[in-house]
């Protein structure tokens, strides 16, 4: 099995990474299709129980299909992506990592805190590359958005994540489902921890909590909130941040960025659209996690900021205690 090369090092060979990936569902099927065609890495072989879907997917690609991640790793990878359900990526995480292989896990990293920081440990001692899936950093809208508040003070950021019923979804809610990628990031836009969370939830039609409105208070002083839920019926992805300069507005959905400015006292100010590059967001993950295989630099998005936004959706969740909403995690996300 391969390892990561020392920092700033390319790896030795010039051969693809050999990698696969198990969990073959929607965006399992993703992952694979996206690396099928990437240059410089080599889709081995896909597994999921549901033989016939993996089948289905390996004939498409011209991969093998297996039945589970330890088959998988018989085949000798580099590196891993594990898109199985959340409650399974502790275990195999751990086993792909205990294997030699570099991974890239899904959001959320694990069902726990506790699981996360275990995958977090396993990899760091077997020194190779552990990536979390938080693959809305990567949207070009998302970016600009980044580019536009970089340098300012950041006063407020509000981020709306909605849409209808997913009828996959069994074992966890909306907060872990879709506010974890929002948790992340209002860590990456600020910078900082987030220290106070006031959350609000509720199971309205599901077993789990399908609403969501979440408070926070960043280490900078920022307020964001985050309005989630299943029950809108179609999907919204918006951003809004304001800063002392400035309000940027974006949509996630259409890549529409819009930067409102140059306040007059009058009333009246200036606006503009930003250009956003045109990308396959899943595709600039997974080129960036084989970029961190072959260098042995970090990842844009490590285990340590995949646990840490975890942690903070944890605290969000009905019967989370006071106290493990207060300041809990010391951890910057950068970039």
């Amino acid at each position: 099995m391969a390892h990561p090369a020392a920092p700033d090092q390319e790896r030795a060979s010039n051969r693809p990474v050999r990698i696969g990936v198990t969990g073959i569902g929607i965006m399992g099927s993703n992952h694979a299709r996206v690396l099928a065609e990437l240059p410089g890495a080599e889709l081995v072989a896909v597994a999921d129980p549901d033989q016939a879907q993996a089948q289905r997917v390996a004939n498409f690609l011209g991969c093998k299909a297996v039945g589970d991640h330890r088959e998988l790793l018989a085949l000798g990878l580099d590196a891993v992506v594990v898109a199985a359900p959340t409650h399974l990526h502790h275990s195999i995480a751990l086993d792909v990592i205990a294997a030699g292989c570099s991974v890239l896990v899904e959001k959320p990293v694990a069902s726990t805190t506790e699981e996360g920081r275990e995958i977090v440990a396993a990899a760091h001692d077997k020194g190779v590359t552990l990536m979390i899936g938080h693959v809305e950093r990567f949207n070009p809208a998302v970016r600009a958005i980044k580019d536009a508040i970089r340098d300012e003070n950041l006063l407020s950021i509000a981020i709306t994540r909605v849409g209808p019923f997913p009828p996959r979804m069994s074992n966890v809610g909306v907060v872990i489902d879709l506010a974890v990628h929002d948790i992340d990031l209002i860590r990456w836009f600020t910078g900082s921890d987030i220290l106070e969370v006031q959350p609000q939830t509720r199971a309205a039609i599901a077993e789990r909590e399908d609403i969501a409105l979440l408070q926070f208070r960043t280490a900078t002083g920022a307020l964001a909130h985050i309005n989630t839920n299943w029950l809108t019926p179609f999907k919204a992805r918006t951003v809004h941040v304001a800063t002392s300069k400035k309000y940027v507005i974006g949509d996630l959905l259409t890549r529409q960025v819009t930067e409102h400015f140059d306040y007059r006292p009058d009333g009246s100010y200036s606006t503009r659209h930003l250009p956003v590059a045109y990308a396959e967001p899943l595709r600039a993950e997974l080129e960036n996690f084989l970029s961190a295989v072959r260098t042995g630099r970090p990842p844009e998005v490590t285990g340590e900021e995949g646990v840490a936004s975890l942690e903070i959706a944890m605290a969000c969740l009905p019967g989370a205690t006071a106290s493990s909403r207060g300041s809990s995690t010391k951890r910057r996300a950068v970039g």
